[in-house]
């Protein structure tokens, strides 16, 4: 380790002349004497003023010296006025109320503003005592009152004045009188935030001076303060008549439906909801009411299944050409409908459109014949009616109108039943012979098997499946009638009968291909054509003519009252019976496509005669029958 030298440089000491000696022992000696007449004073100052203030100090500038802590006290209470004479004023939106400290809970603390009085230049380290004493003798001290708050008193009286502040929440209000509506408006809640105004006060009371307080408040808002709009939602809903109707009406439709005033009233409906943060009215019409009236109109707006556009095939042009526009299927859906409309009467509107559940029909009105494929004429056949009465020629002119124009889809079995309609007078249909069980009577509709007969021929000449097929129970001879009016019986057997809705005519399109169908009608015949795309079918065909030839039974004779002796008259005719089985052999491009047969049994037939009372030829046949 390396050793180190310190070395001290030795200083010359010098001293001072003889005139600054004497300078610095004037000095001394005069600190020395304050120091003593200091200490001097100080101890006579405590033992004069033993359990007394100092001399020069004040409070608040009340001057306190050589008294004693009673006598100090006293001069304080009666000199500081303060807590009754000072000034707080609250303030509020405009009001102000004047109130003391006193009032308020600020009370001047005498005793301890006077023992902080007492205690200056008595109280530290000995220095600190020394210099507060001197401070008394040169200068004075000043030492400030103390007070005491107390805050529930303040509280107190801040709630007094509260009083007139305070206002409850109010939350606005919708009253339906009749039709007129009304919105009583809501309030804003205020309360008075006492124990925060009361800190104020406090806070303030330290500068023993007048001082002002704004009052603290809490404001309490209503969750609707105002509902003027939703009352003139309300207000409008109720002016006027509510009209409801089906979109893009047509003169099928049925008129638009409407509410009055009065039962708007009653479905009126307001309630009060959460909407997000905040509460809302909701206004409208009420839900389970309207879905009651709804109810009770749907069916009348039902309709139930949709409907192809109707055509004809133009054969000059090849092209079609719309007879009956589609139909929509639809169905009132209510839940949509009772939406959709209280959304429209929010927004104003006296005529709203219904909400449906819609079902489109497969073919549109612009469908063209290349879309469905309907090209040409496939097969038309025509049978003949010479003979019928006018009530038969209006029924099958009736029953044929149902099918004119009419769409059959690839792959579908047409049922003549589900197209018929409803057999009634009133869809004009007339009375006429029909077979009814075991007899021939009057009744709606007769001749509608003419149709269903040009129908099955036309089917099954085209090569078409025969999927459902009945027969007469006896041989009728309108429809072995050939062009002149003649019998053919090689048509025996090719007839078809149909009673909606257990005896049904069938058969399948099993082309590709739509398949139109064209009725004509007219004095004495009837063409049923089918256009559709040739699937090249060639149709051979034979019969075993009528085998099992059973005699018609000798005529039976029915008394009736109500004609005259000696009239008759003829009411069912007779019809030997028969069996009859009819070949079919479809071809398609050559190959045999379809074999099947159609077996016909005819029932001998009995005539019927009526007969007046006493007719010889009723008596003499024995078998007269009194219906009484």
């Amino acid at each position: 380790m390396e050793n180190m030298a310190i070395t001290q440089e030795t200083k010359r000491v010098t001293k001072p002349p003889k005139e600054a000696r004497s300078v610095f022992s004037s000095i001394g000696l005069g600190i020395l004497l304050f120091v003593i007449a200091s200490l001097v004073i100080v101890l006579v100052m405590n033992l004069v003023l033993m359990n007394k203030i100092l001399p020069n100090v004040t409070i608040n500038g009340i001057n306190v010296g050589w008294m004693h802590k009673d006598e100090a006290t006293q001069k304080v209470l009666s000199a500081i006025t303060y807590p009754t004479s000072g000034k707080i004023t609250y303030t509020y939106q405009g009001q102000s109320w004047q109130t003391t400290p006193f009032e308020n809970g600020i009370i001047l603390d005498a005793e301890s503003t006077v023992q902080k009085a007492y205690a200056f230049g008595r109280s530290g380290y000995p220095w600190e005592r020394l210099m507060e004493k001197l401070q008394v003798i040169f200068y004075g001290a000043n030492v400030p009152s103390t007070y005491i708050f107390n805050m529930e008193t303040a509280q107190q009286k801040i709630e007094q004045i509260a009083q007139t502040i305070n206002q409850t929440t109010v939350e606005a209000e919708l009253v339906v009188n009749g039709l007129d509506v009304q919105m009583i408006p809501g309030r804003v809640g205020v309360s008075v935030d006492t124990w925060a105004t009361a800190g104020m006060v406090g806070f303030n009371a330290k500068t023993q001076q007048d001082f002002t307080v704004e009052i603290i408040t809490v404001t309490q808002p209503p969750q609707i303060l105002d509902a003027s709009e939703q009352a003139q939602i309300a207000q409008n809903i109720l002016s006027q008549s509510l009209y409801l109707t089906v979109p893009n009406r047509t003169d099928a439709d049925p008129e638009p439906w409407e509410l009055n005033q009065e039962t708007l009233a009653d479905l009126l409906s307001i309630q009060r909801e959460r909407v997000g943060n905040q509460e809302v009215f909701q206004v409208g019409l009420d839900g389970q009411k309207l879905a009651l009236l709804l109810e009770s109109i749907a069916t009348t707006m039902r309709v139930e299944n949709p409907e192809n556009a109707r055509f004809i095939f133009n054969d000059e042009t090849g092209q079609l050409e719309l007879l009956k526009s589609a139909v929509v299927g639809r169905e009132l859906n209510i839940p949509n409908s009772i939406t959709k409309i209280n959304q429209e009467v929010a927004q104003g509107n006296h005529s709203i459109e219904l909400a449906f559940d819609i079902q489109q029909p497969q073919v549109l009105d612009t469908a063209t014949g290349a879309d469905l494929g309907i090209t040409e004429l496939v097969q038309a056949t025509t049978t003949y009616f010479y003979g019928s009465d006018a009530a038969r020629k209006t029924n099958i002119r009736t029953s044929a109108e149902q099918y004119h124009g009419l769409l059959v889809a690839p792959g579908e079995t047409f049922s003549m039943v589900d197209h018929i309609g409803d057999i009634s007078l009133d869809n004009g249909y007339a009375e006429a012979w029909i077979i009814y069980g075991d007899q021939t009577i009057k009744g709606v509709g007769g001749g509608v098997c003419q149709v269903s007969t040009t129908l099955f021929r036309n089917a099954f000449f085209a090569g078409f499946p025969i999927v459902e097929r009945h027969y007469h129970s006896y041989r009728v001879y309108y429809y072995e009638q050939n062009m002149w009016g003649g019998t053919d019986e090689s048509l025996a057997g090719l007839d078809a009968t149909v009673y909606a809705p257990l005896v049904d005519l069938k058969f399948m399109n099993d082309t590709p291909y739509w398949l139109l169908m064209e009725t004509y009608v007219y004095d004495n015949e009837i063409q049923w054509k089918f256009y559709s795309t040739s699937m090249n079918r060639v149709v051979d065909w034979n019969t075993t003519g009528l085998t099992n030839i059973k005699e018609a039974p000798e005529p039976k004779y029915v008394e009736n009252d109500e004609l005259p002796k000696g009239q008759i008259k003829q009411i069912d005719f007779e019809a030997d019976g028969a069996d009859i089985t009819v070949y079919r052999t479809v071809y398609q491009d050559g190959q045999v496509y379809i074999q099947d047969n159609f077996v016909t049994h005819y029932t001998p037939w009995q005539a019927v005669y009526e007969c007046g009372p006493g007719t010889d030829k009723c008596i003499s046949h024995g078998n007269a029958i009194n219906p009484d």
